[in-house]
């Protein structure tokens, strides 16, 4: 997995970057509209993941709502704004984690066969519904909340350490820390090799 990214569109710091762009919404609000253009489509897809698409467009639009509102704290020197929206989903899908974990423990009990395309990809879009999608899920549901936000930011939001220290307001090394325990965990719930094997690739 690529964390370890060339800077994108929205980075580095200069002239378009989200970083500027940002910058600018301060004095012109509208600017922060192509913030919006360049991100809700990957935070409503990591939304959709997490809690389903019937959440997805309320949990993005507030998203973006409460960025707009706290633009004026965004670190300018950062330039891209993934991990800050990412920080912001997250803690937004917390608030509906009890509806997180009904829907995790719903696909542990559905049939793999009938698992739809997109739920068997809980972790990086590795497992089929023929590899225990359910089983994932269920481990999934059992994970600490916080394990599993950084879990699903490695796994499914492809950010790096860093990306997600800066996200949830955590030391590197907590980062490291939760995700080794999350990794186990899954490890010890699905119980063999081979899907140890492929979430480890998965999350690596």
């Amino acid at each position: 997995m690529a964390h370890d990214r060339p800077p994108g569109p929205e980075g580095p710091i200069g002239p378009g970057s989200d970083a500027e762009v940002i910058a600018r919404s301060r004095r012109e609000p509208d600017a922060f509209a192509e913030i919006f253009h360049r991100h809700f489509t990957e935070i409503h897809r990591y939304a959709a993941r997490r809690l389903g698409a019937d959440a997805a467009d309320d949990i993005a639009a507030e998203t973006f709502l409460i960025a707009f509102r706290k633009r004026g704290r965004f670190d300018t020197g950062r330039g891209t704004a993934r991990p800050w929206l990412y920080g912001i989903v997250t803690r937004v899908i917390g608030l509906h984690r009890r509806a997180e974990g009904r829907r995790y423990r719903a696909l542990a009990r559905t049939p793999a066969e009938n698992v739809q395309h997109g739920h068997d990809d809980l972790v990086a879009a590795r497992v089929t519904a023929g590899d225990a999608g359910a089983d994932i899920a269920d481990a999934l549901a059992r994970l600490p909340r916080g394990e599993r936000d950084v879990l699903l930011l490695v796994a499914l939001a492809d950010l790096s350490y860093d990306e997600v220290a800066q996200a949830l307001g955590l030391k590197t090394g907590t980062v490291a820390s939760r995700l080794h325990r999350a990794r186990r965990r899954l490890r010890e719930a699905l119980g063999t090799d081979r899907m140890a094997a492929i979430v480890e690739e998965a999350t690596a």
